[in-house]
């Protein structure tokens, strides 16, 4: 299926499209709750004191891009009954725990620009997002306040980097919650 936005047509994913990510994720505490255990090197970030959702946001993707060879992204909006999903007609995907998502191939700015707000605050980013050949995935559960990441060491390496982005690195086994955050 496709949808118009913005003047152009957008695909909408299928189950075929998260097949390498359902089902493999861990129960528990860890970040590969969120994120598979298939990456090098795991991290999760937040917006550090006194920085807006919109800079902060703006700055993963801005070093996401800027590690990533020019290709479409997926971008998953999970479906609260509470939070826009972009595409409300379009059909859903599931993961995790049969969380419905609407999946939609796009790129960085339409993950910057497509909605405002979400249940981490009022930022615009999807619930998760990665590109095309799946270097890399960007992950927030509904019950966490914060985003968990996986790909390469020097993907992590830079997202910590940025100040902006208050990344932290995390083994596939450790607690994901950051230091001075709690769980809802």
């Amino acid at each position: 299926m496709d949808v118009d936005r913005d003047g152009r047509t957008w695909r909408i994913g299928t189950p075929d499209d998260v097949a390498w990510l359902a089902g493999q994720t861990t129960q528990g505490l860890s970040v590969t709750t969120a994120i598979p255990p298939v990456f090098d090197a795991y991290a999760t970030f937040h917006p550090p004191e006194g920085v807006g959702f919109d800079a902060h946001e703006r700055a993963v993707v801005d070093v996401l891009a800027g590690c990533t060879p020019e290709q479409p992204w997926w971008l998953g909006y999970l479906d609260t009954g509470a939070h826009d999903v972009v595409f409300p007609h379009a059909p859903r995907v599931s993961l995790y725990w049969d969380y419905p998502y609407v999946l939609v191939e796009a790129g960085p700015e339409q993950a910057l620009t497509w909605r405002s707000g979400h249940m981490r605050g009022d930022g615009p980013l999807p619930d998760l997002f990665f590109p095309a050949d799946r270097s890399w995935l960007v992950s927030a559960l509904w019950d966490d306040t914060w985003t968990d990441f996986g790909g390469s060491a020097d993907m992590v390496a830079r997202l910590r980097r940025d100040p902006l982005v208050n990344a932290r690195a995390v083994g596939p086994d450790e607690d994901a919650c950051p230091p001075g955050l709690t769980r809802e």
